[in-house]
């Protein structure tokens, strides 16, 4: 493979234009697949198997009105009583509005001063166009403006998104500068940008023309964007910083690209492959939802890879020597290519290395530990700013019907199996928890029904899951299940509590054999699992104090505290063990190549620390620069895993590699690279080091290679 990479990165960097061409015809031509056949988001949250699921299939079978999208329109009177004529009028021309297949009777506060209009559609709301959908709102309750105040709520207003781009901008602009610091080329700083956005620019049109052949989750491109543009610049930033050295070693361009491409481009295709690996974890999540997004991800973080070891050659063959600073292009100029400071540091931690140790292990477990009390649960629009219109409505509605109207619990009830309404009625209005309920609906063929329950505590309240709980374990017969806002979100979250465990040992499991054969050693990949591990704990803990505890959520726009999203431990898990596995290739390749050079168990720690150091901790600040522009996200899921990734690789570039990594290899000596003698016969054989043809660098022959053309 590594043979194969020099080729072709020598090949790209001599015949640059042909490449570059290459990447652009292909960029346009998936683009215009994605425009002529690409298909629309959807969200599928099918639960198969679970009580919520057997009830709304039965609502969608039986109850068709009511087994599509709904929004709420709440009135209140700003002085004196509600306009009736003006509640009936504005009744109608809701009626009228596309897709609606019924209204619902306008609903009276207990004070009169509140009303509640339901709007039901005849489709999901994954089929409607949100904004589309709430402007055709608004326009059907003009007439109601005048001395009322109307806010919106229910799932088509509060599928609205805000236009999204500021998080990206934020992200590339912090990565170009963070770039041009450590390079002080703006050539240089610019073609990691450039090759990632190509990658991007393919992958994301790669999405949308998948979204044609499957429900794509509506988070799911901005997922992937975060993900990719991550990895995507650190993966040309790493090929990049070795190019540079080759060329500080006399190498002519097309020869140091090459070569760069045989060892960095290697660990960047391993490292590629361990997040895709990672993100293939997602797939025994069961849920549509979460299987679309790691595909998603992993279309953008292979597209990625691809540029990287395929495009970027071409352009630096492009660039030439301008990569360099200028007072280091001219010939003979000594260019630096490890970090003093970096290497005096790891022989500092190799000499002391208990200490060291001890302090960094305390840190993580002490940042790790607020995870021990995290309430994992969906949001709702009660965790969106007080300025928003859904975030009034829920407000107005837990004012006037109480908190438990935010989530009404849906009885189905198959009359076949179950015929007692009346009795289940009154033993459902008997349950504690239960403010009121209504009477049985009946389906048009007399076969089904369905029971509208109002619980005391919203959907967001600790004590609702009880009330679900209590429901089916002591008033349902058979034949009937609950459904509704509140009872999916309990199946949600123990869904997918059940199903991390599976997916943590699953990735972990392949990460460590695919690191085992890599680097022919035992424990140096058990070490690299831990630490990993170690930062996604740290990260948990930081969620739950920023946004359970509310350290900081007002600083993200936030109204208060909040729980975290059931989403984020699965989803965080295998993008953050993906990512923070990238780190821990580039870094182990380095320390094996000099390893296997010097025999130095100690002075291989410290080289590889010393040649990486600076590398790594640009590509983390880029990477944290990244994930901190998208914790402007205004939604919440992408906002708490921005700010989740980037405490992470923070602590991942600083706590984990410059102290833990030094201090247990300094510790295990020469048996970091032990493998048992039977177990290295049956693993195949890699060479992550990307051995190359040998040239000598600086022969007359190779001086007088021509320069690739420019034009």
């Amino acid at each position: 493979m590594s043979r194969l990479l020099y080729r072709l990165g020598r090949a790209a960097a001599l015949r640059p234009w042909r490449f570059i061409v290459a990447w652009v015809l292909v960029v346009g031509a998936v683009g215009g697949v994605a425009a002529v056949g690409g298909g629309a988001l959807q969200d599928d949250y099918t639960l198969a198997g679970t009580g919520s699921q057997q009830a709304a299939d039965l609502l969608k079978e039986r109850f068709p009105d009511m087994s599509g999208a709904d929004a709420r329109v709440v009135v209140r009177a700003e002085d004196g009583g509600i306009d009736q004529a003006g509640v009936a009028a504005a009744r109608e021309r809701l009626a009228a509005l596309p897709h609606v297949s019924g209204v619902d009777p306008a609903l009276p506060s207990r004070d009169g001063a509140t009303t509640l209009i339901t709007v039901r559609y005849d489709v999901p709301v994954t089929d409607l166009a949100p904004g589309e959908t709430l402007d055709h709102l608004r326009a059907a309750t003009n007439g109601l403006a005048a001395g009322h105040q109307v806010e919106f709520g229910g799932q088509v207003p509060e599928n609205v998104t805000a236009p999204g781009g500021v998080a990206e901008a934020v992200g590339v602009v912090a990565a170009l500068v963070i770039l041009l610091l450590a390079f002080g080329s703006v050539v240089a700083a610019g073609l990691p940008l450039v090759v990632a956005l190509a990658g991007l620019g393919a992958g994301v049109s790669g999405i949308t023309v998948l979204a044609a052949f499957a429900n794509v989750a509506t988070t799911a491109p901005t997922l992937a964007v975060m993900t990719g543009l991550g990895v995507g610049i650190d993966y040309a930033l790493f090929i990049l910083t070795r190019h540079r050295e080759g060329l500080a070693e006399g190498l002519p361009v097309p020869e140091a690209a090459g070569r760069a491409n045989a060892t960095a481009g290697l660990s960047v295709l391993f490292a590629g492959f361990t997040v895709l690996l990672a993100l293939c974890g997602l797939v025994l999540s069961g849920i549509p939802v979460f299987m679309t997004m790691g595909f998603a991800t992993g279309i953008v973080v292979a597209a990625t890879v691809a540029s990287a070891v395929s495009l970027l050659p071409a352009v630096l063959g492009l660039a030439g020597r301008r990569v360099l600073r200028k007072r280091d292009r001219a010939e003979g100029a000594r260019i630096p290519t490890e970090s003093p400071r970096v290497r005096r540091w790891a022989d500092h931690v190799g000499r002391h290395p208990w200490p060291w140790l001890m302090a960094a292990l305390i840190l993580m477990l002490t940042l790790a530990a607020p995870a021990l009390g995290m309430r994992t649960w969906p949001s709702d629009a009660s965790s969106e700013p007080t300025s928003n219109t859904v975030r009034q409505a829920y407000d107005m509605v837990a004012e006037s019907y109480g908190a438990g109207a935010n989530g009404p619990l849906l009885v189905a009830v198959d009359l076949r199996k179950a015929p007692d309404t009346a009795g289940l009625t009154e033993r459902l209005a008997a349950t504690p928890g239960v403010v009121s309920v209504a009477p049985p609906q009946v389906s048009p063929d007399r076969g089904a029904a369905v029971i509208v329950v109002t619980p005391r505590y919203g959907p967001q309240d600790e004590r609702a899951p009880g009330v679900v709980d209590r429901i089916r374990a002591d008033v349902l017969p058979q034949g009937a299940e609950i459904t509704g806002l509140t009872a999916a979100y309990v199946d949600l979250s123990r869904t997918l509590d059940e199903r991390l465990w599976p997916v943590i040992g699953v990735v972990v499991a392949t990460s460590f054999l695919m690191l085992m054969i890599v680097f022919r050693s035992l424990l140096a990949p058990l070490k690299a699992a831990a630490m990993n591990l170690l930062s996604i704990g740290a990260a948990y803990g930081a969620l739950t104090a920023i946004f359970q505890w509310g350290w900081g959520a007002e600083l993200l726009g936030l109204p208060h505290s909040v729980p975290v999203s059931s989403f984020i431990l699965l989803l965080m898990f295998a993008v953050l063990f993906g990512v923070s596995m990238d780190y821990e290739v580039f870094l182990l390749s380095r320390v094996r190549e000099e390893w296997l050079r010097t025999g130095d168990a100690h002075g291989s720690v410290a080289t590889g620390l010393a040649v990486t150091g600076r590398v790594i901790s640009s590509a983390a600040l880029i990477m944290v620069a990244v994930f901190l522009g998208f914790a402007l996200d205004p939604g919440l899921v992408i906002k708490q895993m921005g700010v989740g990734l980037a405490v992470a690789v923070a602590l991942d570039a600083t706590v984990v590699r410059l102290v833990l990594v030094p201090a247990t290899m300094a510790l295990l000596g020469k048996a970091n690279w032990w493998l048992p003698r039977p177990l290295d016969r049956l693993l195949p054989k890699i060479d992550p080091h990307g051995h190359v043809p040998a040239r000598a660098a600086g022969t007359d022959a190779e001086k007088a290679a021509p320069e690739p053309s420019r034009v």
